[in-house]
């Protein structure tokens, strides 16, 4: 397993941080999501074989939100 750092921008409330937790979850290989509001970071624990970076990318970017960086 691994896990990364990821800076959401766009995230204004908790109901923005539930959304952000609930698409990085239902990505293959993830065991493990959290997401602070302030400062703008979701931690994900993944395992590197079945998915990585592009793939939280995709799911935060497909919720309405940005990844920086």
């Amino acid at each position: 397993m691994e896990t990364i750092d990821l800076k959401v921008n766009g995230m204004t409330c908790t109901g923005c941080v539930a959304s952000v937790t609930r698409v990085l979850r239902a990505v293959p290989g993830v065991s493990e999501v959290a997401v602070a509001l302030e400062p703008g970071i979701a931690t994900v624990t993944f395992d590197p074989q079945r998915t990585g970076l592009p793939a939280f990318k995709r799911a935060v970017e497909d919720a309405g939100y940005e990844v920086a960086g």
